[in-house]
């Protein structure tokens, strides 16, 4: 089935449905989805180049974050 085939039964079930919840959620995923995409724009070579020497100079000063450490503050976000 193409993409095209894909999205007109997509369209015909969510029109089919009443469950406003269901909707609601089909909102969010899709600002999600828009919101995903307008943030992740490629570097330019320039800006990613940076971004490179601004870690070796981190390494270098010892300005770090050990992984278990990271990870024990990443648990604590939920």
């Amino acid at each position: 089935m193409d993409l095209q085939t894909r999205k007109l039964n997509f369209i015909q079930d969510f029109l089919k449905l009443k469950n406003e919840k269901v909707i609601s959620l089909f909102e969010e995923l899709m600002l999600i989805e828009t919101q995903t995409k307008a943030a992740l724009k490629p570097m330019t070579l320039k800006e990613f180049k940076k971004r490179i020497n601004e870690s070796i100079k981190d390494a270098t000063k010892e300005r770090l974050t050990e992984n278990s450490k990271l990870i024990g503050e990443i648990e604590k976000w939920s």
